[in-house]
């Protein structure tokens, strides 16, 4: 009996030991702090905001913070959320409110509070007072989530994203505007539609500023393989790039008291999933230019790779004459709406 209890005790200390062992050989592999939920930051809990969370939540990607001026309806559009997770079989943990504590160490920050257009007003109208209400939420993300990567959503977005750069003295791979994923997803949808395929087959992006001035690129579109230009005539593809450049502005007029929310809130889970899961898609984005396209010190438009450091390669494109003077155009526009911020 004696000898059994032994050869007992023995079984199970070695038992424990592979354990351990395979615990820490998995740690090693995947990295501590890969063992933790990511957590997410979305300021603004207006229709973007509260969408952007019903996204994260209904992929199980994060858990997700709600930050708002209105403690109690920030506390409510949470509690909301979390209570679908059940049926949505989702273990994320969702909370809202006033207090930017609740922020604390947060693995990515998106920004969308801010005054939303109305009809017959351009993103340009809301420059001066979005730029106060950017600065004053990024300075409070700075304080509590030093290490984040921020994600600006607020309009007129490239200028926004340039206050939040200025303000947090984040690297510019750490300061991302969203715009192009959701500019390019509407050109693909028009385009899906016009040819009536499966909008999986169509590739394209739109580059440039977040605007009227935007310029998605037709000589880099396909369906299927096939240029856009072998199916589309230039009648119909103009058409579609027009419809583009003004589908936020299509939008406000049939809402009628605000602007979009669905596509841009899934545009913006779209970068911030890449970011946490460090995919390294490469996805249109307003970036911090340093010389690419000949432009320096602003936050333009272009295809980038989205990793676990933010953006970690900007793609700098051959552009036909055409495109490429769009472009300008674009950062030019971009340029007198900085000019216009006291940064």
């Amino acid at each position: 009996m004696h000898d059994e209890g032994l050869i007992f005790k023995i079984a199970t200390a070695a038992k424990q030991l592979r354990n351990d062992k395979r615990k820490s050989v998995y740690n090693l592999a995947v990295g501590e702090s890969d063992l933790m939920r990511k957590k997410l930051t979305i300021v603004g809990s207006g229709f973007v905001g509260a969408t952007c969370a019903h996204w994260a939540l209904a992929k199980e990607l994060c858990d997700v913070v709600l930050i708002d001026i209105d403690n109690d309806i920030t506390r409510g559009k949470a509690l909301d959320l979390f209570q679908a997770s059940p049926v949505l079989g989702s273990d994320c943990k969702v909370v809202g409110g006033s207090d930017y504590d609740l922020t604390k160490n947060s693995d990515v920050v998106v920004i969308t509070a801010g005054l939303p257009r109305k009809p017959g007003m351009s993103r340009d109208e809301l420059l001066s007072k979005n730029a106060s209400i950017v600065k004053a939420v990024t300075e409070q993300i700075v304080k509590y989530s030093p290490k984040c990567i921020l994600v600006v959503v607020s309009n007129p977005l490239d200028a926004m994203a340039y206050v939040a750069y200025k303000v947090s003295r984040f690297p510019k791979e750490r300061v991302i505007g969203m715009a192009g994923v959701l500019d390019s997803a509407r050109f693909r949808s028009f385009i899906a539609q016009e040819l009536d395929v499966s909008v999986e087959d169509v590739h394209g992006f739109v580059l440039g500023g977040h605007g009227d001035t935007m310029v998605p690129v037709v000589e880099y579109c396909s369906v299927g393989g096939i240029p856009l230009t072998q199916l589309l005539s230039t009648e119909k593809l103009n058409a579609i790039v027009d419809r583009t450049r003004n589908g936020g502005a299509e939008m406000v007029s049939l809402l009628k008291t605000g602007s979009a929310y669905t596509a841009p809130s899934a545009s913006v889970i779209a970068m911030v999933e890449s970011i946490l899961k460090d995919k390294k898609r490469v996805l249109p984005v307003a970036a911090y230019l340093d010389g690419e396209y000949g432009v320096k010190g602003y936050f333009v438009g272009v295809l980038a790779k989205l990793g676990s450091a933010g953006i970690e390669k900007i793609y700098e494109l051959k552009l036909q004459k055409e495109a490429q003077a769009h472009m300008d155009k674009s950062v030019d526009h971009v340029k007198a709406l900085v000019s216009q911020l006291s940064f």
